[in-house]
């Protein structure tokens, strides 16, 4: 049986290996419903009883296939800051790296209004009648570039009145952000009161700048981190692949420093990956994107592979690992 852990302060609890949804919204390459709906049945089976979506994985195609799929005790986190809205004329078979997606256009909107009514399309979309954790979505200059003073201020003017109401009431058990940058979270983890930090690809085996400020002021919040990204992008699976491009040549060659050590230990790179953020007592859950039920038994093999300690040793040697990183200490059954 997979442990469990707490989100924060709340008594919202969570698996620490779920799964993200991405690929069940077709991003890069298309995948059936059928395929879709085993995939989740598959987790569901093995224990991954956290999902993570988003309207925006295949514009409501991901939300809809996981609303088909779900059943029993399952923790659901979706996002917020995009509104869908039906396209008007023909639609490209590939949009913002979602292919075959359905026919909706994302428009970010992180108001009070476009908070509730993005909770409530993403209700009907995944047949619940509730949502466990609320993340705001991709809010930061990373993504927003020079608009991003005005979304952070229509998130912060109202947007968060809508968060903490839906917290208050009840409707949902935690509320936090979703993103894959460190500063923008180090900004709100001050102005809002956030249970849960969905951090994608900024705590890995790659790299752990995390550590620096990030995560101590989660310590003195009570803010739990979860874990997206795991594998940066597919480049610690063995793939050439960083932040969704064609990695540098300096990471590239890090990551083959990695993949070097864990071959001398007999661990596979994935599996030193899925296990070593587990390790930090911040970190409740890491959610890898899962496509297929291969992808899922082999997602719980490397959680169960057993990985000595000296790998963990080696690495901090190398400089590989940030000096105060957590390792794992143990094996989960």
């Amino acid at each position: 049986m997979i442990p469990r852990r707490r989100i924060g302060r709340t008594e919202l609890f969570v698996p620490e290996l779920g799964f993200g949804t991405a690929a069940l919204g077709n991003l890069y390459r298309q995948v059936s419903d059928a395929d879709a709906h085993a995939t989740v049945e598959a987790a569901l089976a093995a224990g991954l009883t956290y999902a993570d979506t988003a309207p925006y994985y295949g514009f409501g195609l991901a939300e809809r296939r996981l609303g088909e799929a779900l059943h029993g005790e399952v923790v659901v986190s979706t996002k917020v800051g995009r509104l869908l809205v039906p396209v008007d004329g023909p639609i490209a078979d590939e949009r913002h790296g979602f292919v075959a997606a359905d026919p909706f256009e994302p428009v970010y909107d992180y108001s009070h209004d476009g908070i509730l009514r993005s909770h409530e399309d993403s209700l009907r979309r995944l047949n619940r009648d509730r949502i466990d954790m609320l993340l705001v979505h991709d809010i930061g200059a990373r993504t927003h570039g020079a608009n991003h003073p005005a979304m952070l201020a229509q998130l912060l003017g109202s947007g968060v009145t809508a968060l903490r109401r839906l917290r208050n009431e009840g409707t949902v058990s935690a509320i936090g952000i979703g993103v894959n940058e460190t500063e923008i979270a180090l900004d709100l983890i001050d102005r809002i009161e956030l249970d849960a930090i969905l951090l994608a690809g900024r705590y890995t085996l790659l790299e752990q700048g995390a550590l620096d400020a990030l995560f101590p002021r989660c310590a003195e919040t009570g803010t739990s981190i979860v874990i997206g990204g795991p594998y940066n992008s597919g480049l610690l699976t063995g793939g050439a692949t960083y932040d969704y491009a064609a990695a540098p040549a300096d990471i590239l060659e890090r990551a083959r420093r990695l993949e070097a050590a864990c071959v001398r230990h007999g661990v596979s790179l994935a599996a030193a990956a899925l296990q070593f953020p587990l390790a930090h007592p911040l970190v409740a859950s890491v959610i890898p994107g899962l496509a297929s039920p291969k992808e899922v038994q082999e997602t719980v093999t490397r959680y169960s592979t057993p990985i000595p300690p000296a790998l963990w040793e080696d690495l901090k040697a190398q400089g590989l690992l940030h000096p105060h990183a957590p390792i794992p200490q143990a094996v989960a059954a």
